[in-house]
């Protein structure tokens, strides 16, 4: 099935393969279709330049295609990529920074990344009474030690069907292993990563057989 470009351009929504963000849009002819598909890399008609350009071509920034999905009326695709850098001529990640609205929330939703970057930070900046820095000085058996013991905790709280129990017992659990992984160079995007690695792999029965059981 081909995209219907009888009636001009048609618009082109780029997310990263990995993390799901919307990059950027950008519109196509059927020439610029056809490069994509051929190059594996995204290429774009520019309606200011009135030409075909790829991306990256001069930045560097390119975008490397992995998947091309097209909607139900033929004429919007929706292409996955692994981004080589930013893909807003800006610098930013995303074309898409300048938030105009938001619902309103009392959940801090940036609240597990807050938390790793201090944790993080306490490796550097020396905080007087802080556990974090004492963990640290003791090192990796201690830390290892304490997340052993908050792990036996969270089960011993489910088995009480305890709700409140266990959403503390958890949240000591997630610290010490933000503390754990900080100690070893392990960040928060390493894990994400790993994740989206096994998400994309879930369920593929031609995928490798070891990663699809780590599920």
């Amino acid at each position: 099935m081909k995209p219907d470009f009888s009636k001009g351009l048609i618009p082109a929504i780029v997310t990263d393969y990995y993390s799901k963000d919307v990059l950027m849009l950008a519109y196509m002819n059927e020439e610029a279709y056809e490069k994509t598909l051929e190059t594996k890399q995204t290429w774009f008609y520019s309606r200011s330049r009135d030409e075909l350009w790829n991306k990256g071509a001069t930045s560097g920034n390119t975008q490397e295609v992995q998947s091309i999905d097209l909607d139900c009326d033929q004429d919007t695709l929706l292409i996955q990529v692994i981004p080589a850098g930013p893909a807003c001529h800006t610098g930013e990640v995303s074309c898409f920074f300048n938030r105009v609205a938001e619902k309103e929330t009392n959940f801090d939703t940036s609240i597990i990344e807050n938390v790793m970057q201090e944790v993080e930070q306490r490796k550097t900046e020396r905080v007087e009474n802080s556990y974090t820095n004492y963990l640290y000085d003791k090192g990796v058996d201690k830390i290892g030690k304490k997340v052993i013991e908050e792990a036996g905790e969270v089960v011993i709280a489910a088995k009480n069907n305890n709700k409140e129990e266990l959403t503390n017992e958890v949240s000591d659990l997630l610290y010490h292993t933000f503390v754990m992984m900080a100690n070893q160079g392990v960040t928060l995007e390493d894990v994400k990563q790993e994740l989206s690695n096994r998400f994309a792999k879930k369920g593929n029965s031609k995928g490798d057989r070891a990663e699809i059981q780590k599920w």
